[in-house]
């Protein structure tokens, strides 16, 4: 068994297919539109087999406002701590916020976190 896809739901559809295929080697397919609800989504496909749906409905647009119940973050491994600490400095460098890191965490792995285009927490691992 494996798991098939994860889906987030994220107001600006396009900035969010940008961040998820620039910086962690995804691509994603055609866009998928249901003009009728509103929807539209992306897939995009990583070299592992990981897929993740990016999701906009025209009747969800407000962002968190308080810490919610569910999936905390994504994570990306990228090979290496000298990887995790380049990706990291070029996010900061392009306007991401660094929520915490680079550092080795108690339970042994090295990494990072980055908020993405929508708030999201993104752990960027060796």
């Amino acid at each position: 068994m494996k798991i098939e896809h994860v889906a987030i739901w994220v107001a600006d559809i396009e900035q969010a297919k940008r961040f998820y295929t620039t910086y962690f080697e995804g691509v994603a397919n055609d866009k998928y539109t249901n003009e009728a609800k509103g929807f539209s989504s992306y897939f995009i496909s990583y070299p592992t087999g990981a897929r993740l749906e990016i999701m906009q409905r025209t009747d969800i647009i407000d962002a968190k406002e308080k810490p919610l119940l569910g999936w905390a973050h994504i994570a990306f491994c990228v090979g290496s701590k000298e990887r995790v600490d380049e990706l990291t400095k070029q996010l900061q460098k392009d306007g991401y916020t660094l929520e915490s890191g680079p550092r080795t965490t108690g339970d042994g792995y090295y990494e990072s976190v980055i908020l993405d285009s929508e708030g999201n927490q993104i752990e960027i691992t060796a």
